[in-house]
């Protein structure tokens, strides 16, 4: 077989272009660190750093929602914590009103100063969250969710609260209606209080629960009859006398049916009447400073009378307490899951960047020995065509 000098030269040319090719080529994968720079390097390496870029973003996605998310919960959080402070002060000159020394006068002024944290509070409930939108506005609410209104402070967005997708659901704002409308009245169980047309020598506390299994749901009527200068109660269920009847009356002695107990003191007159009614989730924060504001305010009052507004006044801050305490929980549980969840997504967007790696990234170990084999073979390829270039028959006749 014929070898003419012009194939030998092109099959040196071709082989030196295949080398110089492979050379360039792992040349640019050193540069860019990266052993799939397109989709034809290894189509099934391509779809894995495909994959990976997703989970990637998608984590990236959460970890914004999240930090969304933590930052109105520590808003809110912050916010009942000043609702709380604002309560306990509420509480302390309630405390003080119960004081018989004080003077209608000095019971004037811890009633306006009560009114005037009722306002603090209105306003912490319509705070915002630096975002254009409010921390309990629900579901969403494009202005202050809160309005004082003539009637009492009403809600005006929408009951629930809006959320933020981070792989989990996460709160932005907290129910505002549920926070601040909707605390258990009375004791949580039941409530008490005095009829309409008691006269101003007696007065009743919030009761308490003694036997939760008798419990019964109905409405209580306890009534009071003097005779003789002898004071006797019986109880009414649902207007109907019940067992316990026409029994003597000691002031302050616990009075008890069907699994509750309550107490009056004083000197009921004769018709007086104390009514126990099924407790509901209805009270309102700014209801209850109303209408212990309203009763301090008011002058000639009996020692009955103020103690009945301190009484039912102490009970409706404890259980308005209580609920922003809970709401608050809530908020400091929702963060505590964040610090969870945050961790999580971080370990997934490393999963993500890792198989990312696996996929394209290069050996560099490897690689640069690679690169020194085919920059050897690329001079062994140089070297042999300049020796191809001087095997003509020209040379040798000349």
């Amino acid at each position: 077989m014929r070898i003419t000098t012009a194939n030998a030269y092109e099959s040196s040319v071709d082989n030196l272009q295949r080398r110089q090719q492979e050379l360039q080529l792992s040349q640019d994968r050193l540069t860019s660190g990266k052993r799939v720079a397109r989709a034809s390097d290894d189509p099934s390496a391509a779809a894995r750093v495909e994959r990976a870029l997703a989970a990637s973003a998608s984590a990236e996605a959460n970890q914004r929602g999240l930090q969304a998310s933590r930052n109105a919960m520590q808003q809110a959080e912050g916010a009942l914590g000043n609702a709380t402070e604002a309560m306990q002060q509420v509480r302390e000159l309630l405390v003080a009103a119960g004081n018989g020394s004080y003077t209608d006068a000095e019971r004037l002024n811890l009633g306006a100063r009560i009114q005037g944290l009722r306002d603090q509070l209105l306003a912490i409930a319509n705070r915002g969250d630096g975002a254009g939108g409010y921390l309990f506005g629900g579901q969403g609410s494009a202005q202050p969710p809160f309005v004082d209104a003539p009637g009492g402070v009403l809600f005006r967005g929408a009951s629930g609260q809006s959320e933020a997708q981070a792989g989990d659901l996460l709160p932005m704002t907290l129910d505002g209606a549920a926070t601040w409308l909707q605390s258990r009245s009375g004791n949580g169980v039941f409530v008490t209080s005095a009829a309409a047309g008691n006269g101003n020598g007696a007065w009743v506390d919030a009761g308490n629960v003694t036997d939760p299994s008798a419990l019964t749901g109905a409405d209580y009527r306890v009534v009071f009859n003097v005779a003789a200068g002898v004071t006797r109660y019986s109880v009414l269920m649902n207007g109907v006398p019940t067992a316990v009847t026409n029994q003597p009356y000691v002031s302050g002695q616990a009075i008890g049916f069907d699994g509750m107990a309550l107490s009056v003191q004083g000197k009921p007159s004769s018709g007086d009447a104390f009514d126990v009614q099924p407790s509901a989730p209805d009270l309102s924060v700014f209801s209850a400073l109303d209408r212990i504001a309203a009763d301090l305010k008011s002058s000639g009052r009996s020692v009955a009378q103020v103690a009945q507004t301190v009484a039912n006044g102490l009970r409706d801050v404890d259980a308005v307490f209580a609920n922003l305490q809970l709401q608050r929980a809530m908020a400091g549980e929702s963060l505590n899951y964040m610090d969870t969840l945050e961790n999580r997504l971080a370990d997934s967007k490393l999963a993500a960047q890792t198989e990312r790696s696996m996929a394209e990234d290069l050996d560099m170990v490897q690689a640069v020995s690679d690169f020194q084999a085919k920059q050897a073979g690329y001079d062994a390829a140089l070297k042999t065509y300049s020796l191809v270039q001087r095997m003509s028959l020209f040379q040798y006749l000349g």
